[in-house]
């Protein structure tokens, strides 16, 4: 953890946060029209606050599961190792899935979650991802639906944390060190 003085400066304003997630609900709940049970798969720890928010938004029976991946670990940048530390519980084959990320970075984790559940053989497999940093992208990786694009920035905020922290708050800020 840094020991680092930092401020957080807003970028995204919690009502537009809730905005964007009540519109993203209805393009979900639209494009899996018919389905008897959507599997939403969240990605810990950073996606929790969003698909809490998103799946009390989604007018279809959902079931709700979670896989924890990590290429992170304390560091602000991506170790492109990514590894499972926790395994979705149910079994996903010939159902509907929706995978929740909080923020597609380098496209590493994503890649290889969506590999290692397209193994698995669902019936249809799409990812909604609360943030995309397109410029940092390293591999050929994009969500079905995005929250918000933002540039470059170290961000936290809506369960997303800088070395455990931060993720409480209601808004999404930027962190920027002091010196």
């Amino acid at each position: 953890m840094s020991t680092r003085p930092y401020v957080i400066d807003q970028m995204i304003s919690a009502k537009a946060i809730a905005a964007r997630v009540e519109a993203l609900a209805a393009e979900i709940t639209a494009h899996f029209s018919g389905t008897d049970k959507l599997v939403v798969v969240g990605l810990l720890r950073g996606s929790f606050v969003f698909i809490a928010d998103l799946v009390r938004e989604l007018d279809l029976p959902v079931e709700v599961d979670f896989l924890e991946a990590s290429s992170y670990g304390d560091a602000m940048s991506s170790s492109r190792e990514v590894r499972i530390l926790k395994d979705l519980r149910g079994e996903i084959a010939g159902r509907d899935v929706l995978v929740v990320e909080d923020i597609v970075d380098t496209g590493f984790t994503l890649k290889h979650v969506v590999a290692l559940l397209q193994s698995r053989e669902p019936a249809r497999l799409e990812v909604c991802a609360l943030l995309d940093k397109p410029s940092r992208r390293e591999v050929d990786m994009r969500a079905t639906w995005t929250g918000f694009t933002i540039p470059d920035e170290f961000v936290v905020g809506y369960g997303i944390d800088f070395a455990q922290r931060n993720r409480n708050l209601p808004f999404i800020g930027k962190v920027r060190f002091l010196e």
